[in-house]
């Protein structure tokens, strides 16, 4: 795509980017009212300073007065305090504003990425998402903050200046703005650079990003590769791809700073050459002239500040546009409207003719179709990639099928609640997920209603309870990030405790003792036929001793079930279980 076209595209979007953001802003129009009431007086202070100073001149030129000169100094020491007064008013409530949205945009954007499907996240790179959470949405408080309210304070303030100075003298104004039409164009192209250049900083940093947290997360494969070097010139080359783009965008605002400041000194020396001209002809006073002098100095200064708010304007834009692309991704699982209220789940799961793909017509499963009872155990065996988790996931509707019907207790899992039908499965992973903090928020998760005796009694069922006993601090042991203080089969048994807890209507477990020694697997056997009392329960295992008991076996073979039936039922079929079972007893001898 041509740049041209990019930029047409990018200019299109801006204005409802900008639109969206201001309705972030609306409900507190009326702080937003107060402080441009109070930039509008800091604003006409700034302006009225210098003519209380031209006034001291001339009357010190002139037969001074005391009683003028004191009453000179009392106005400007009250100019002085009101405009303290009024900055001090002006920054807290900006910023207390500002915060305030900030967090509520960050708030939206993080419940929003929690709303969307899995789908998402298995094509999405974590260091962008977080990118857009923290980096992204920091980008808009400096707009809302300071650049809005700036922006009309300049804006006024160069008007002001420019009428009080024609009020003074039009010869010496038409002077001072006789470089206006310089600085419009070298602002714009300042502007221009500066969006671009912006815009490179932050596709470079979230890149940086991306790569970061993935790198953090597979450090212990970085390290068993011994790949440290390779890796550590691969985030050299980003790192510097980052530094060259904010060195550019750091130089575009070295070369302007300077040249206003260049054009401000050429306007100066314009007017105190003609102005000294005119004063001595009588026309203006000293006075005046220095008034003149100060709002030259005062002149450019907003000039450079709007050129500079312009491109912070355009990096908000910026990132606004990453925030938004996600908060306008909608989820691929939808909760219904009007879901179906379900009096208890009792665990009847019954898949009619379901076909799956992740993308496109990749089929996962393929005309799968079979009935679990409440109460049955079930395991499904078969291949690497044959499609056993993607049912487990189908189930608690973590994706949703292209064809077919999936039903809990005759109801049409599209039906139900999302929150409702994962609420009554219980799902033990083989790659445990822990969070910071300590055993027992590991266990409850954040659900108050659990109580301690009721944490303790899941940990004694799964026999966790030992171990964690054993630990200094017991239940309130500190948990790191990953559990990663914990063996895995600690980890795992944590989890059997979490899951117990939660007392679900429907057991799932994905390869759930894959981690686990023999010695523990064997604690958790006897557990494990407690737990699964009274539950719909589904098995997915590559070793087929642990799910030999199973009350139906379901062989799955390139996305369809190919055979069914109990352990000794499939071993006298001599199909693809027997064969299975056979190289397994094999390689156990």
């Amino acid at each position: 795509m041509s740049s041209k076209k990019l930029s047409s595209m990018e200019e299109s979007v801006q204005g409802p980017v900008f639109r969206r953001l201001l309705k972030y802003a609306a409900p507190y129009w009326w702080q937003f009212l107060i402080c441009l009431l109070l930039v509008l007086g800091i604003t006409v202070i700034e302006i009225y300073r210098p003519v209380l100073t031209g006034k001291a001149i001339d009357l010190f030129s002139e037969s001074a007065d005391f009683s003028q000169i004191a009453a000179l100094s009392i106005q400007y020491v009250v100019v002085l305090v009101l405009g303290f007064i009024f900055n001090f008013l002006n920054t807290w409530i900006l910023q207390l504003t500002g915060q305030t949205i900030i967090y509520n945009i960050r708030q939206e954007v993080f419940e929003h990425i929690h709303s969307l499907s899995m789908r998402f996240f298995d094509i999405t790179p974590v260091g962008k998402i977080v990118t857009r959470v923290t980096n992204d949405v920091e980008a808009l408080n400096e707009m809302y903050t300071q650049t809005l309210v700036r922006l009309i304070k300049n804006i006024a303030k160069i008007i002001g200046l420019t009428v009080v100075m024609f009020l003074l003298n039009v010869r010496l104004a038409v002077l001072a703005l006789c470089l206006l039409p310089l600085i419009v164009v070298l602002t714009i192209v300042f502007k221009t650079i500066s969006k671009t250049t912006y815009r490179i900083v932050r596709t470079k940093l979230t890149a940086l990003n991306t790569y970061l947290s993935e790198h953090l997360s597979g450090m212990k494969v970085i390290q068993i590769f011994a790949k440290e070097r390779e890796k550590n010139m691969e985030f050299k080359d980003r790192a510097r791809d980052l530094f060259h783009a904010s060195y550019r965008e750091m130089l575009v605002f070295a070369i302007f700073r300077p040249l206003m400041y260049i054009l401000s000194i050429v306007a100066l020396c314009i007017i105190l050459g003609a102005g000294s001209s005119v004063v001595l002809e009588g026309v203006i006073t000293a006075g005046v002239l220095y008034t003149f002098s100060d709002y030259i100095r005062s002149f450019f200064e907003p000039i450079q500040e709007l050129a500079e708010q312009f491109s912070t304007l355009q990096s908000a834009m910026a990132s606004a546009e990453k925030i938004f692309t996600i908060m306008d991704e909608e989820s691929l699982v939808k909760n219904p409207e009007q879901p179906v209220q379900m009096d208890g789940i009792k665990g009847r799961i019954v898949f009619e003719h379901v076909w799956f793909a992740y993308q496109g017509e990749d089929w996962i499963l393929k005309d799968v179709s079979f009935t679990i009872e409440p109460g049955q155990r079930v395991a499904f065996v078969g291949a690497t990639g044959a499609g056993k988790s993607s049912i487990l996931n189908l189930i608690g509707r973590y994706y949703d099928i292209q064809k077919g019907r999936i039903t809990i207790d005759g109801v049409d899992i599209k039906d139900m609640s999302t929150d409702e039908l994962r609420g009554a499965i219980g799902q033990v992973q083989q790659d445990v997920f822990m969070f910071t903090g300590d055993i027992r928020s590991n266990i409850r998760l954040k659900n108050e209603t659990i109580t301690e005796e009721e944490i303790k009694e899941a940990a004694r069922y799964v026999n966790a309870d030992g171990f964690i006993e054993q630990l200094e601090h017991g239940y309130d042991e500190a948990v790191t990030e990953r559990g990663a203080t914990l063996s895995a089969g600690q980890r795992q048994l944590i989890s059997f405790a979490r899951t117990l807890a939660y007392n679900p209507a429907i057991l799932v477990m994905d390869e759930a003792t894959a981690n686990i020694d023999t010695e523990t697997e064997q604690l958790i056997q006897e557990a494990l036929e407690k737990l699964m009392q009274g539950r719909t329960t589904i098995m997915v295992a590559h070793r087929l001793s642990t799910i030999q008991h199973a009350d139906k076996i379901m062989v799955m073979h390139k996305g369809r079930i190919r055979e069914s039936g109990t352990h000794q039922e499939l071993l006298a079929q001599d199909g693809i279980y027997k064969k299975l079972y056979e190289l397994q007893l094999a390689s156990v001898i």
